[in-house]
């Protein structure tokens, strides 16, 4: 009779322990649910960011396959018959990639063009007549060289500090195997046309352009040295950084030249020209959708205007690249690369072996055969390469600027 009344207790704590058991299971279950949650949202965000950066990687390929063929097109033509501008689609991987690209010699270049020419390009965009000349004397101020070597050095501590800043959308602009002192590569012929327009310049006088950058203090002093990059606008006194946004797209430092193109410049760029008339303007546009190779013709047909314009075609351009991935995804670049011909090549070479001779005359022993063994590598190494990358900027870099 007593075993019989225990039974249910005993029942009664069966159930209870399979009940703690149970709710222990569920505890369990929904801990292994959270960190399986946990693990799928970190591989998630890890493959996406794996997307990110092939998607990067692909997008330089895209980007440079552009270039190398704008490069390969004109390369395979004769250097006269050459477009001043152009463009094509092509697929690389999974990318569709879209490139034009135009001659920059259609653009105004910073550190050559004469004070006149620059005072047209101001005035074209918008600027008074009488405020356009003060910015063009602000650009050839900061240009024009500094006399006396204290001077220069000053302003050159002044206007590097300063440059930091100008220069830094472009820190990143440019890839491996980009020449980050391409924006000299003109330095000679750009900085003696330079300085034979601002021999004749009123308000070049270096001291008196420190003076006003003083009296307006500013932080820094003009850089007396050529542009490294067009934003440095943006730190010449006066000049807002809404005239300088109007001002980039028609302007460049990498031309080397005092005159534009009159087959590829822009018509704000051609009403820039002094002298330049409406019905001159009207004239040349009208020519050149006719025959936009016949730089001559067009050349003649600027007639007094045409001091400041050339029909001879640069070998610097400027590349838009739009990448469009399959997945939706856009990437847009702006590439400015020079073509180096074999005639370029050769006179590089040419120009090599004369420093090796001066090496070798300066030099004795296996010192200088060491050093002509290194230059010649490396004129071998610059010379494989049938062009030469001066600027390259994408969105991966941030907001699009032209250099």
């Amino acid at each position: 009779m007593k075993a019989k009344a225990m039974t249910p207790l005993r029942r009664s704590a069966t159930r209870a322990e399979g009940g703690f058991v149970l709710v222990a299971v569920l505890w369990i279950l929904a801990a292994l649910a959270t960190l399986a949650s946990i693990y799928s949202s970190y591989t998630i965000n890890t493959a996406a960011a794996s997307r990110v950066a092939d998607d990067r990687v692909q997008a330089e390929a895209s980007i440079r396959a552009g270039v190398e063929m704008a490069v390969f097109r004109q390369l395979a033509l004769p250097e006269k018959a050459r477009l001043v501008r152009g463009g094509f689609d092509m697929r690389v991987g999974r990318t569709g990639v879209a490139v034009r690209f135009r001659s920059e010699g259609a653009r105004i270049d910073l550190n050559a063009a004469p004070p006149d020419l620059l005072t047209g390009l101001f005035t074209a965009v918008g600027i008074d007549p009488m405020r356009a000349e003060t910015f063009a004397e602000r650009v050839v101020g900061w240009r024009t060289k500094a006399k006396a070597s204290g001077d220069a050095n000053a302003a050159g501590v002044g206007a590097n500090g300063a440059g930091v800043n100008a220069n830094a959308p472009s820190a990143s602009a440019n890839p491996p195997g980009a020449d980050a002192n391409a924006a000299g590569a003109n330095a000679p012929s750009a900085n003696a046309n330079a300085a034979a327009a601002d021999a004749s310049a009123a308000g070049a006088d270096p001291a008196k352009e420190d003076k006003l950058y003083s009296q307006q203090h500013m932080p820094y002093l003009p850089r007396h040295a050529p542009f490294d990059n067009a934003l440095e606008l943006s730190l010449l006194p006066g000049i807002s950084f809404a005239v300088v946004e109007r001002v980039l797209p028609f302007v460049t430092v990498f031309s080397g030249r005092a005159e534009v193109e009159v087959s590829s410049a822009d018509p704000t760029v051609l009403s820039a020209l002094p002298q330049m008339t409406p019905q001159i303007l009207g004239t040349v546009l009208n020519a050149r959708v006719s025959d936009p190779g016949d730089g001559r013709a067009l050349l003649e047909l600027l007639g007094s205007a045409k001091s400041h314009a050339t029909a001879d075609t640069s070998k610097a351009f400027r590349a838009s690249i739009a990448v469009n991935f399959d997945n939706g995804r856009r990437v847009h670049a702006e590439v400015v690369f020079r073509l180096k011909d074999q005639g370029d090549e050769d006179k590089g070479a040419n120009n090599q072996g004369a420093n090796n001779q001066g090496a070798n005359n300066r030099g004795t022993g296996n010192q200088g055969a060491n050093n002509q063994n290194q230059n010649s590598q490396g004129a071998k190494d610059r010379d494989g390469e049938p062009y030469e990358l001066l600027y390259w900027r994408d969105d991966f870099d941030g907001p699009m600027q032209s250099a």
